[in-house]
C-alpha cells in the first residue's frame, strides 16, 4: 500500500511520556511548528482496572514476561507511563549526569516552581503507610515521607486509583503538559504507530508510521524519540543506528506482604491508600524500599503468584513493602522481544532488602509474611549518554536526538519522572535556543 502524503513540520517528538511531554512544551512555547506521535490512545483516564489493563497489560505491547518470572510493564497511552505509575518525585542524581558535562539544576528549579512536587499532607497518608513507618522508624532506620507529584487538594483520601491512572486530575501527568502545549500550538496524533526514522543522505528528515492501517510519512529535519525505554531502542535498531539486540536496565521490585489484625487511625477501607507515601533508599547498597499498598485485584494477582491462594481476601489487613533494586545493565531488547535474567549481585541485593522489608513488617505486628515474584517498569539505559547519544542527547545522525529513560548512563533503582522532565525541559530549551530547523 503506498505512503499517504506526508505533513512537514519543524520538529517530531515521537512519545508523551515525561521527556517526550517536556520536550514537545519547550519547543511549541517557541513557536515552532511541532508535532507530537503517540502510539497510545488519548481517552481520559477513568481510574478503572480494564482501562490500566488495556494501556499496560497487553502482552508484547504493554507487558511482557520473560526469564525468572519477571513482568516487566509499560503504559502505551498519551502522557506513557505517568499515568499509571505512583507520582513519586525522586531528584535526579547529580554525580551521574555530572560525570558527562550534564548539569540538570536549573531545570529542576524551574520544575520545582511549576509542577505539584512535596510530601503528603498526613491527613492523605493511610492507615497502612503510617504503621509501616512507625515500625521502620522505631528500627532505626532513615524512613521519610517521599516527594509526591499529587495536588492535595483534589486528592482523596481512600480513593486508592493512582496505578489505574487518577481520573480526578489529582495526581500529575506528563498529560498536563501535553495539554499546556497544545495551547501553544503543539500538534498531536495518537494511536501512530512510528515504525523507523527516516534518513536523507545520513540526515534527518522525519518518520515513517502506521496510521490506522495505512503507511504514513511525517517529515521534519529535526527529530526526538523519547519512545521509553524499549521503544527508542526499537526505533534506532530498525533505523539502522544501533544493531542487535540492545541491554538495558529494568528496576525490579518486590512486594513483601504481611498480614495484621488492627490498622492504626482512619483514612478509608483498608488497602486504599496512596502507595509509596513514604520510604527509606540506601544508594550504596541500591536498595529502596516504600510502603506499597495496591488494590485489590492487583494484591490478589501478587498472593496467587505466590502460592498464597490462603491470603487471597487479606487484602484489606495486609500491609506491603516495596523492595526497589538497582539491577546490573544486560539482557537484550529485541525487535519483538523483552528478556533479562537477574545476575548473582541483583539476588544478593533483593535478599538484603527482602530481610529488612520483613523485620519491618514483624515490628508492625505483620504475620503471614511472603514475596511476590519481581515484577518491573522502568526500563530504560539502552541508548546511554556517552555510548548512543552524547551530553546533548545527539545521535550520530544530524538532526536525531533521544529523550527518555534509555538514555540514563548507569544502572538506576529510582523513580525516574523528575529525571525525565528534567532531560526534557534542558533539551528542548537547548533545541529552541538553536532553532529547530537548524540542530544537528
Amino acid at each position: 500500500m503506498p505512503a499517504q502524503p506526508s505533513r512537514h513540520f519543524d520538529a517530531i517528538v515521537v512519545g508523551s511520556g515525561p521527556a517526550g511531554a517536556a520536550t514537545a512544551r519547550e519547543l511549541a512555547r517557541r513557536g515552532g511548528r511541532v508535532l507530537l506521535l503517540e502510539r497510545g490512545g488519548d481517552a481520559p483516564l477513568a481510574g478503572t482496572l480494564g482501562q490500566m489493563a488495556g494501556m499496560a497489560a497487553v502482552p508484547g505491547k504493554g507487558a511482557f514476561l520473560h526469564r525468572d518470572a519477571s513482568l516487566l510493564v509499560r503504559a502505551l497511552t498519551l502522557g506513557g507511563t505517568s499515568t499509571v505509575n505512583f507520582a513519586t518525585a525522586a531528584p535526579p542524581p547529580a554525580a551521574m549526569f555530572a560525570a558527562h558535562g550534564i548539569d540538570l539544576a536549573p531545570a529542576l528549579e524551574e520544575l520545582r516552581a511549576e509542577l505539584p512536587m512535596a510530601p503528603l499532607p498526613d491527613g492523605l497518608v493511610g492507615p497502612m503507610a503510617r504503621r509501616i513507618m512507625g515500625a521502620a522508624r522505631t528500627l532505626g532506620l532513615p524512613w521519610r515521607k517521599l516527594d509526591k507529584m499529587i495536588r492535595p487538594q483534589s486528592c482523596q483520601a481512600g480513593c486508592w486509583r493512582c496505578v489505574y491512572g487518577c481520573p480526578t486530575g489529582a495526581k500529575w501527568t506528563a498529560r498536563d503538559f501535553v495539554d499546556e502545549a497544545r495551547r501553544a500550538g503543539l500538534a498531536v496524533r495518537s494511536g501512530v504507530l512510528v515504525e523507523r526514522v527516516l534518513l536523507e543522505d545520513g540526515r534527518t528528515a522525519g518518520v515513517e508510521a502506521t496510521v490506522d492501517g495505512a503507511p504514513e510519512r511525517f517529515l521534519a529535519p529535526l527529530v526526538v524519540l523519547a519512545a521509553g525505554g524499549i521503544g527508542s531502542p526499537r526505533l534506532l535498531r530498525a533505523s539502522g543506528l544501533i544493531r542487535g539486540p540492545v541491554p538495558f536496565f529494568s528496576d525490579p521490585v518486590i512486594a513483601v506482604m504481611g498480614s495484621v489484625d488492627d490498622l492504626d487511625g482512619a483514612g478509608g477501607p483498608g488497602g486504599a491508600e496512596v502507595p509509596m507515601a513514604a520510604g527509606a533508599t540506601w544508594h550504596g547498597d541500591g536498595i529502596a524500599l516504600a510502603d506499597l499498598t495496591l488494590p485489590r485485584p492487583m494484591y490478589q494477582a501478587f498472593a496467587a503468584q505466590a502460592g498464597r491462594v490462603d491470603r487471597l481476601f487479606a487484602h484489606g489487613r495486609t500491609l506491603s513493602v516495596m523492595v526497589k533494586i538497582r539491577d546490573a545493565i544486560g539482557g537484550a531488547i529485541g525487535p519483538r522481544w523483552v528478556d533479562k535474567k537477574l545476575t548473582e549481585g541483583d539476588r544478593a541485593r533483593f535478599c538484603h532488602g527482602t530481610e529488612i522489608a520483613r523485620a519491618i513488617l514483624k515490628e508492625a505486628g505483620a504475620r503471614h509474611l511472603f514475596s511476590s515474584h519481581h515484577f518491573a517498569a522502568h526500563p530504560g539505559g539502552g541508548a546511554r549518554i556517552g555510548d548512543v547519544v552524547d551530553a546533548d542527547l545527539r545521535t550520530a545522525a544530524p538532526g536525531l536526538y533521544v529523550c527518555d529513560a534509555s538514555v540514563i548512563p548507569a544502572p538506576w533503582g529510582l523513580p525516574p519522572t523528575l529525571t525525565l522532565l528534567c532531560l526534557g525541559k534542558r533539551l528542548g530549551m537547548h533545541l529552541a535556543r538553536a532553532g529547530t530547523g537548524q540542530a544537528a
